[in-house]
């Protein structure tokens, strides 16, 4: 039977992780993160990494195995995801690649071979900042958030600044981890299933996990990362309104306002990446399991070429 690799993608809090629980266990599998922001182990309360009696259903790569002051770029993602994948197709022909960060998924499933596609408001912001504070601004910002490009972009040449930074400040991750990437093979079978919901349905269960994290801790361990808040794997939602807090830009009330208003426009981005996929087959987030896995089984058990 053809190995295959089941995606489950959408947007943050829609309900994936106990999706991929259901079907690791289904299949006796185990589970991919392709959560960049689960990666760190000092994020805990404000990435909604699974707890511990989750993490013990089923074997879990990628969560929390680096720390924010490690580097860790896509294409290495890319790399150690796909050695994991060859090591678990040689006992079982499943397995399960979830996360809402629609960047590193592609980057199993397809390779990088492209800049993906940010929010064009990032560009506006950043003219904005070029006229009012002027190059200078520009280079000092690429030279924190990808020094490796710093060393070989042209300097004085603000829209090569621009294009560089707004993939820093779209992704998350420097814009040089995107440049001359050679693809791998894929020899495995690669179904996709996405979960949605009624936007305000979505909403309402963003709304109510922000306020799950900051009765659980979600500000004292912003605080405790406040120190390194200039680092890339912290430019993230729900971290850097708390920073603002700190900074005394926003009182308490306003920065968590700021992050269910900010969480929401970065749902909306997720759901946008990821209904660009043809081949994905939706969900709706309260299927029934009963019904689920037949359905799952007919598609991952076909007996179709690699992919």
């Amino acid at each position: 039977m053809t190995d295959t690799l089941i995606c489950i993608v959408g947007p943050t809090a829609i309900g994936k992780t106990q999706l991929s629980l259901v079907l690791a266990e289904h299949y006796g599998t185990e589970i991919l993160s392709a959560d960049s922001r689960q990666f760190y182990r000092e994020m805990t309360v404000g990435t909604a990494v699974p707890s511990q009696e989750e993490l013990q259903r089923a074997q879990h790569h990628f969560v929390q195995h680096k720390s924010v002051h490690d580097p860790y770029s896509v294409g290495q993602f890319e790399r150690d995801a796909l050695a994991v994948l060859k090591t678990t197709f040689k006992s079982r022909n499943k397995a399960i690649l979830v996360g809402g960060s629609g960047l590193y998924v592609d980057a199993v499933t397809k390779g990088l071979d492209h800049f993906p596609e940010v929010d064009p408001s990032l560009r506006t912001e950043l003219n904005t900042l070029w006229r009012n504070k002027g190059l200078k601004a520009l280079q000092q910002e690429l030279s924190v958030l990808d020094p490796e490009h710093w060393q070989r972009v042209d300097r004085n040449n603000p829209h090569r600044l621009i294009r560089a930074l707004e993939i820093c400040l779209g992704t998350g991750k420097p814009y040089s981890s995107f440049l001359n990437k050679q693809r791998e093979k894929r020899n495995f079978r690669i179904v996709t299933v996405g979960l949605r919901a009624p936007r305000e349905i979505l909403y309402a269960r963003i709304e109510a996990r922000v306020e799950a994290m900051m009765k659980t801790g979600l500000l004292e361990e912003a605080r405790a990362l406040y120190p390194y808040r200039d680092l890339n794997a912290l430019q993230t939602v729900g971290y850097r309104e708390l920073f603002a807090h700190f900074n005394g830009q926003y009182d308490l009330d306003t920065a968590v306002m700021e992050i269910k208003k900010n969480t929401r426009r970065f749902a909306k981005r997720q759901g946008t990446w990821f209904r660009k996929n043809q081949d994905t087959h939706w969900l709706d987030h309260d299927y029934k399991k009963h019904a689920l896995l037949p359905w799952i089984d007919q598609m991952v058990n076909k007996e179709d070429e690699p992919a």
